[in-house]
């Protein structure tokens, strides 16, 4: 048994004496070949293989990643240390980080349209590069007068951001096999992940608050980021060695599909249309920009939160940042896992989105509570879900809408939630400034709440499974769908039974929370 989409085409070639090919095609890509004589023929799989490299190229990714996301929230969180030494206001320091969000949104169409057309190592090549010139222009901007030179810095390692944030699942779909792919993708998020709590930590512990000292001040900057030049340096020269368009042989199936794809028959332009069309896609787009924007939001304003309810608390606003992250790359790693296990995708989105929506609501009312050690477990339960929720919509698209680009899907979701983004850190922090972080908590918690509804509509075609196993499986039935492709999906009620239970704990879960004294 072989499945072929409604789009796909059979043809007959003649092989030799009495004996034919035939070839199912998607397009001009070949998808299963039968070989044989027209009465006795065998479906064959294309030829896959995994190589040891991939690991190489997900570590060095990761790691370049890393130092980004560090640059990304170096001056939020230690806000008062930078607006002291520069002599500016807050919200300056806020652009700092804001602007990561804003370079990614227009620029993310040709990033997109270079990472298809020109490749993975050329893509690579330019966020690592980017990334390490921007961190050394930073060790020249460590004067008092040179704000506008350590933002010029700032713009530059906010675009390599760009050329960074849509590569996990392209890297996860080229390199790894089907059974590894939701972990792998989950792994390069990591990075990021990784890279934002080391942001948390390093800053406080490095550039403590020295108001009365200047000339010490300024040198503890230049040690954060002469290091981080120093490591974005390395991290360059290694990508250059390591990292590849894709391995001589494809890893799966649904790579073995497209890897035969002529540069001639893609269309950049359509891919974007195709996108657009797709409301599954649409609908996770919003939910996914919503909670990551609010992510985002969170971790540029919590030194503000931490210090508005604690005061003299800078260092233990770092701790809250990594606590917050480092659970968040917990819950990565486990929702990677769990994906390549189940592949039930749309639960488990909409499961996490709940939790992230309970942890939120957990956070907002426990902040100002005058215990330091309760919002570390607080911040801790909202980073798992909420941070753990990255590779999750990362995968959801990719699987909703194969075959389209890995890079594509990836990067329309990370443009949303850098435009959410914005959104909620601006009006995150008037509303910080005027009624204190309970409004703004509040006004984040209704979006997400407004993210789960979006989550919820959501149709799932787990596409790029289907191509994987539909050779392999003999459980699997056709469905018609409102495209008239071909759908497959488990046989049996269980995954009918799972979704209603799984409704049904959502609503009874948040009917609690709002009935509880808090």
């Amino acid at each position: 048994m072989f499945m072929v989409h409604s789009v796909a085409k059979c043809r007959k070639v003649k092989g030799g004496a009495d004996s034919y090919a035939t070839h199912c095609i998607y397009g001009k890509r070949p998808i299963y070949e039968k070989v044989g004589k027209p009465e006795d023929q065998e479906c064959r799989a294309l030829e896959t293989k995994l190589y040891y490299k991939r690991f190489a190229v997900l570590t060095v990714f990761s790691l370049y990643s890393l130092v980004n996301a560090f640059q990304w929230i170096q001056y939020s969180i230690i806000t008062n240390v930078f607006t002291q030494f520069y002599g500016v206001t807050n919200d300056k320091i806020d652009w700092l980080s804001i602007v990561y969000m804003v370079a990614y949104v227009p620029l993310i169409f040709p990033a997109t349209w270079l990472l298809d057309r020109r490749g993975l190592r050329l893509t690579a090549l330019l966020g690592s590069g980017l990334n390490c010139a921007g961190a050394w222009l930073k060790c020249a901007s460590v004067r008092p007068d040179l704000f506008g030179l350590t933002v010029t810095a700032q713009v530059i390692c906010s675009v390599a951001q760009v050329f960074i944030l849509g590569l996990p699942s392209r890297i996860a779909s080229v390199w790894f096999g089907p059974r590894e792919v939701s972990t792998a993708c989950a792994m390069a998020v990591l990075g990021n992940q990784l890279g934002s709590a080391i942001g948390f930590l390093l800053p406080p512990v490095l550039v403590p608050n020295t108001p009365d000292d200047q000339e010490l001040t300024a040198y503890n900057i230049r040690i954060m980021f002469f290091g981080t030049a120093a490591v974005s340096t390395v991290l360059f020269i290694l990508a250059l060695a390591v990292i590849k368009d894709r391995p001589a042989k494809p890893p799966s199936q649904a790579q073995a599909v497209l890897s035969d794809c002529l540069p001639e028959d893609y269309s950049y332009r359509q891919s974007i249309y195709n996108l657009i069309k797709n409301k599954a896609f649409v609908l996770l787009l919003i939910s996914y920009g919503i909670l990551i924007g609010a992510f985002y939001s969170v971790s540029t304003l919590l030194n503000q939160m931490i210090m508005h309810c604690y005061q003299n608390q800078e260092l233990n606003a770092g701790r809250i940042g990594l606590t917050l992250v480092v659970a968040g790359m917990v819950g990565s790693i486990l929702c990677g896992l769990w994906l390549d296990h189940t592949k039930t995708y749309k639960m488990t989105t909409l499961i996490v989105y709940f939790l992230s929506f309970v942890g939120m609501v957990i956070f907002t009312f426990t902040l100002d509570l005058d215990n330091i050690y309760l919002v570390f477990v607080t911040a801790g339960i909202l980073g798992f879900f909420m941070t753990g929720y990255l590779p999750l919509g990362f995968e959801f698209g990719v699987e909703i809408t194969y075959p389209e680009s890995e890079g594509t899907s990836s990067g329309l979701l990370n443009a949303f939630a850098q435009i959410f983004g914005i959104i909620f850190t601006l009006t995150q922090g008037k509303l910080i400034t005027g009624y204190g972080p309970l409004a703004g908590n509040i006004f984040l918690s209704v979006w997400i709440f407004l993210g789960i509804i979006l989550t919820a509509l959501i149709k799932s075609e787990l596409k790029r499974h289907n191509v994987n196993m539909g050779v392999k499986s003999k459980d699997l039935q056709p469905v018609s769908t409102e495209h008239n492709d071909i759908q497959y999906l488990p046989a049996g009620r269980q995954y009918n039974a799972m979704k209603r239970l799984i409704y049904c704990t959502c609503i009874a879960t948040f009917i609690f929370i709002f009935r509880w004294p808090i």
